[in-house]
């Protein structure tokens, strides 16, 4: 009986990451929330073997392109994220040398290597490979972390991620 409740149990799991109520869900800096082919691979990941996480390609590194560390903004602001090393990728498949970003607002430096990136309001994923979008953020300082992470929403760690602060001015 136990091991007929895991497969389901990992399944949802698995969906309930990729998927985001509220109004970022229907917004381009959210892209895994619909359901489609993203659901249909991240089932079929969740029956088979799950593969370990990448090792990191040398030199790779994640970075802010815009804003710049403690720039002041007015909200809404564009966010650009860039990549060194490594491929942009959309989630699903883990392949070695790819991987996608999320971005994390005003929470921890890095998420710990392996470990699932949430996905709430504090947590962005861009599962279908976008490099960029639009925040709004009440006034006040902020602070941004862009978080790398394989096909699984799995962190890539410390060793690709990169914290900014910016000022939102009212």
């Amino acid at each position: 009986m136990k091991k007929k409740l895991v497969l389901p149990a990992i399944c949802f799991f698995i969906l309930a990451a990729c998927n985001n109520s509220g109004k970022q869900a229907e917004s381009k800096t959210d892209t895994t929330s619909k359901m489609g082919s993203d659901t249909s691979s991240h089932m079929n990941m969740a029956s088979s073997n799950v593969p370990e996480i990448p090792a990191i390609p040398e030199g790779a590194k994640v970075f802010f392109k815009s804003p710049k560390n403690g720039a002041t903004v007015t909200s809404p602001f564009k966010v650009e994220m860039g990549v060194k090393d490594i491929k942009v990728d959309t989630a699903g498949p883990v392949i070695a040398g790819t991987g996608h970003h999320h971005l994390m607002i005003d929470d921890g430096d890095s998420v710990l290597t392996g470990t699932m990136i949430p996905k709430d309001s504090t947590h962005l994923h861009f599962g279908k490979g976008q490099t960029e979008t639009e925040l709004k953020l009440a006034p006040g300082k902020h602070k941004l972390t862009l978080q790398f992470a394989d096909g699984l929403h799995r962190s890539y760690g410390s060793k690709l991620s990169s914290t900014i602060t910016v000022n939102v001015k009212k």
